[in-house]
């Protein structure tokens, strides 16, 4: 017989919690839910075959032209610390994260991987950091319909330093259509203005388990995701 979709092979709380935060709610009860989910979050993106952090981490790892040791780092909606893992693991050291929930900070903290943590609802608040302090600012998984809004994104260009890198990725299932749409022409409109320049946007099949069938890709069970890198302007010039 045919085997039954990939979604369904997701645990049902699983499925419950990630279409409960994609869902528009209003912005406390969303904050609720991932404090409420904080606990179970890694065990359940384990189960979703979550593959943005690892890919985000060294597509920017890659972009870097120099060993990323003293290279400061913002990540941005940092949830409990899976970006922050994976930049570890390739050779960055000083990370600084922000997210809105307080429950997600906590798990954060005990990491140890973060220098310093801050509560911040981007979309609403400006980040708390001065501006051009980064030498790279990542904001993976939270860019998507009632989450972080597109029009967030001059935000992370402030911090980031001239030549510093910025990671964002997306996902590309139906129901986020219509904001990728959006964030595209946002990044777009950035670039024509000379704000940055595009190092690389790559769509990405596998990116995690769909959380039903209309979401899924072609019938693979999987929704698809992209990894946009960019370099603020301007960019130093190579000395000859």
């Amino acid at each position: 017989g045919t085997e039954p979709a990939g979604a369904m092979w997701l645990p049902v709380e699983v499925r419950e919690r990630v279409e409960a935060v994609h869902s528009s709610s209003a912005l406390p009860e969303r904050l609720r839910l991932y404090d409420d989910w904080a606990d179970s979050y890694e065990q359940n993106v384990a189960a979703l075959e979550y593959r943005a952090p690892h890919l985000a981490a060294a597509s920017l790892a890659f972009a870097f032209p120099t060993p990323p040791a003293e290279a400061r780092v913002l990540d941005v909606a940092c949830g409990t610390g899976l970006v922050a893992r994976e930049l570890h693991r390739r050779g960055f050291r000083c990370l600084h994260g922000v997210d809105g929930s307080a429950g997600m900070l906590e798990l954060a903290q005990r990491t140890g991987l973060y220098r310093q943590l801050w509560q911040c609802v981007l979309g609403q608040e400006a980040l708390p950091v001065p501006a051009e302090h980064y030498d790279a600012v990542t904001l993976v998984g939270a860019l998507g319909e009632g989450q972080v809004p597109s029009t967030a994104v001059p935000e992370l260009l402030r911090v980031t330093k001239p030549g510093g890198f910025l990671c964002l990725t997306t996902r590309s299932n139906p129901s986020n259509l219509r904001y990728k749409a959006e964030l595209e022409a946002a990044l777009e409109r950035l670039e024509k203005q000379g704000a940055w320049q595009k190092v690389l946007a790559q769509e990405v099949g596998n990116w995690e388990r769909a959380t039903s069938d209309k979401e899924s890709t072609q019938g693979t069970g999987y929704i698809s995701g992209v990894i946009y890198i960019y370099q603020k302007c301007p960019v130093p010039q190579l000395k000859e």
